[in-house]
């Protein structure tokens, strides 16, 4: 899994370059049901923080289309409590100090929302190499 928007793109810039063809999960951080997994292109997405951030990056680098897997469903908010400190719950950008106010929250995911996605993405493989087979 790639969890950063960097290195996602990176590895999308580099296979279009040698034309290869990429299929790319989008967020499972915060959700719950894996039944509102859908295959698209990264422009018809909704909902998805990731997906969002992923086609402002693609556009400035001229890449129109992108295959994903991707929830429509809306990203639960967390629950705060005490357990969930800031300094378990969060990362610190680099340079900084360990202020909550300035620290970024992880979206958590639960084990078997993020494996549907990768499941969905098996499937879409098999059915492309079928095809071009």
């Amino acid at each position: 899994a790639i969890d950063t928007v960097t290195a996602k793109i990176d590895l999308i810039v580099r296979a279009r370059e040698m034309n290869i063809p990429v299929i790319s999960a989008m967020g499972a951080g915060n959700k719950l049901d894996p039944t509102q997994f859908e295959v698209t292109d990264i422009y018809k997405t909704s909902v998805d923080p990731l997906s969002k951030v992923m086609r402002k990056e693609l556009r400035k680098r001229g890449i129109e289309t992108l295959k994903v897997v991707y929830s429509k469903e809306e990203p639960i908010k967390p629950i705060e409590s005490e357990s969930s400190s800031c300094s378990k719950s969060c990362i610190c950008p680099k340079g900084t100090t360990r202020k909550c106010t300035v620290r970024h929250q992880i979206p958590g995911s639960i084990s078997f929302v993020p494996s549907v996605a990768g499941l969905i993405i098996a499937g879409e493989v098999i059915k492309d190499l079928i095809k071009t087979g």
